[in-house]
């Protein structure tokens, strides 16, 4: 065979090979895109489709209104304000953020705080974003911003909502505040609603805000917007308005609440009422106060500072909180314990002091003479000490911890409000437990006038004056209805002591108040049919000396405002059917007992109002439960 036949051949099956294998790997590419195409349009067509949809349309939360708290007769006493703020969007801005910044600060007031956190917001977010500069503006300030909008590129006026409280620190303690949910709000892991992930979005922090946050808060709404590839928003499609949140309606009287108030100004102190029938408290307050609305908008480094150096603590909510030692207001538990374990009959002779092991016990009358003759009813009227260790020498402290575990002492009443203390009655077993030495006889003595390791919170002292007045097992409410459901209540039962005990005790406190020699006459109620039975009381802070006890030390405005003694008083009213019952507890005071004439008047004052026709506003119809302003 010729040689070029030879070169033709092997070139022309060189060329065969090479278009097989380029043919090949055609096929392949072909192949694997064609398969590509069917995975993405066929079997996963929807997945992807979804997935595009997805980012061209937005699901955006959209907050509920807060739901309101109100008062017994539907004042409001927690509400929603119009927010005026300032937005600011950098893409629409003709100058640099800084810049525009000290624009505005020409026209309202722009710390240096401020600009650094919109310069923050500005830094991390894209430049379409708008970012809020200013809020709670007054209405003069937005309204001047407006005035200057044309040449303050950039800014976007806004209203919104914001949560207001218009009776400010006379009700703090109680309603609470909202603020921005923090990471510790997220940590429990209970609570899953998105809305705690929304910027800026505010919940329950302390009170009744706290308690019943979840249904004060609503349920989300949701804004579909469709947005273009960089997020930018350019129409909205459709909405579902949020849900708003639940009104919570309270038991108090916000106008005997007031009064409340307004008695205790500038004294460090507590004061409860408490309809002694049903347990709803009508007044439940603690001075000093905070402004709630501070932590709502943003509360200073200067007013935080301030309020965690006060000595008269104003973020402690002393009358569920307030941990004292009851003094003589413990009495009458004591009476109810002696009559129940049949030293009703019990008769001391009160000489001032007495020797019990190598001990000297004195009565507070130590100087003149003791009270000479006391029994039941004249220990509670003159508050003889020397009669009660005589009590408590007799019963040991396992009967009188039993006794006044049963009157409400020594664990929470149950408060729907968050934070309330247990209190403290010792026992034998307890003593041992938390100290590892055994009860001694001359604990029980301290314990049986208040002292030693007897804690109670003034809501306690309040509850064991309804049931002494009462006969029942009544326990403090402070909710009456959220949004239409009322809240259940249990009937309160009897309580384990005769009739015989709630007699001879309701005699010794009528004493106390409105017979001569009794502690509280000089401040007793003197009009016809309000007079009130009552137990004065004193507790201790700190241990009297012999020396300054022979000097004759007085609790008075001589010593350090700390080192004064606590000033306690228990009471009920009308003595004769007895509707209210009252606590009031005066950190460090001094005489004329303040503690007294608070009660008393606020005493009178619930009073006066029944007689000028208070009522319940939203009464319970047996047919239909839901209240009347929401009755169609």
């Amino acid at each position: 065979m010729p040689l070029f036949d030879r070169k033709d051949k092997s070139r022309y099956a060189s060329f065969t090979r090479r278009t097989l294998m380029v043919s090949g790997g055609m096929t392949a590419v072909l192949c694997a895109l064609g398969g590509r195409l069917y995975q993405l349009q066929i079997r996963d067509g929807a997945l992807y489709r979804t997935a595009a949809e997805d980012n061209r349309v937005n699901e955006r939360l959209v907050a509920p209104p807060r739901g309101r708290i109100l008062d017994r007769f539907a004042s409001e006493l927690a509400n929603n304000r119009r927010n005026y703020r300032l937005l600011f969007v950098a893409e629409q801005a003709n100058e640099k953020a800084e810049t525009a910044l000290n624009s505005i600060a020409r026209v309202i007031q722009l710390s240096d705080q401020q600009k650094k956190r919109v310069l923050h917001d500005l830094s991390i977010n894209k430049k379409f974003v708008p970012v809020v500069v200013a809020e709670n503006l007054s209405w003069e300030a937005f309204a001047l911003l407006n005035q200057h909008l044309p040449y303050l590129p950039g800014v976007q006026p806004d209203v919104g909502e914001t949560r207001s409280y218009p009776y400010a620190e006379q009700l703090s303690h109680l309603l609470g505040y909202v603020a921005p949910v923090s990471p510790d709000d997220k940590k429990g892991g209970d609570d899953d609603d998105p809305l705690l992930d929304l910027p800026g979005f505010r919940i329950g922090k302390r009170g009744i805000e706290k308690q019943f946050d979840t249904e004060i808060r609503g349920e989300a709404g949701a804004s579909r917007v469709e947005v273009n590839a960089y997020g930018r928003v350019i129409r909205e499609l459709s909405r579902d308005p949020p849900v708003p949140g639940k009104d919570v309606y309270l038991t108090i009287d916000r106008e005997l609440q007031s009064f409340t108030d307004q008695r205790l100004a500038g004294e460090s102190a507590a004061c409860v009422v408490m309809d002694v029938a049903t347990g709803d408290v009508l007044a439940l307050s603690s001075t000093p106060g905070f402004d709630p609305n501070l932590f709502n908008v943003g509360i200073g480094q200067d007013q935080w500072r301030a309020l965690m150096t006060d000595d008269h603590k104003p973020l402690i909510n002393k009358a569920i909180a307030g941990e004292y030692p009851p003094g003589s207001t413990f009495k009458p538990a004591m009476a109810m314990a002696a009559v129940q374990n049949g030293l009703s009959n019990l008769q001391v002779n009160c000489s001032g002091a007495l020797q019990f092991g190598n001990n000297v016990f004195h009565c507070w009358a130590w100087k003149k003479g003791g009270h000479g003759h006391v029994d039941l009813k004249r220990g509670i009227q003159v508050s003889c000490d020397i009669f009660f260790y005589e009590v408590a020498r007799h019963l040991g402290i396992d009967k009188m911890h039993d006794a006044a575990v049963a009157l409400g002492f020594s664990s929470r009443t149950g408060i729907e409000i968050p934070s309330e203390r247990p209190g403290l009655i010792p026992s034998t077993a307890w003593k041992l437990q938390k100290t590892g030495v055994p009860w001694q006889p001359g604990d029980s003595l301290s314990a049986g006038i208040g002292q030693g390791y007897v804690l109670a919170t003034p809501i306690q002292l309040c509850t064991a004056a309804a049931r002494i007045a009462s006969g029942k097992s009544v326990s403090p409410r402070i909710v009456r209805v959220v949004g239409n459901q009322w809240q259940p209540r249990p009937s309160p039962a009897p309580l384990p002591f005769p009739e015989e005990s709630f007699a001879a005790v309701q005699e010794g406190m009528n004493l106390v108040a409105n017979v001569p020699g009794g502690t509280a006459y000089a401040w007793r109620i003197t009009e016809p049919g309000f007079e009130m039975a009552g137990k004065t009381g004193t507790a201790q802070v700190r241990v009297i000396t012999k020396a300054e006890r022979e000097s004759g030390v007085k609790n008075d405005a001589s010593l350090p405002w700390a080192l004064r003694d606590h000033g306690l008083f228990i009471a009920f009213a009308p003595v004769a059917q007895p509707k209210y019952a009252c606590a009031c507890v005066v950190e460090h005071n001094a005489p004329p007992h303040p503690q007294v004439q608070v009660a008393r008047d606020v005493l009178l004052f619930a009073q006066q109002r029944d007689i000028l026709g208070r009522r319940a506003a939203y009464p319970l119809d047996s047919a239909d439960t839901t209240p009347q302003r929401d009755r169609a």
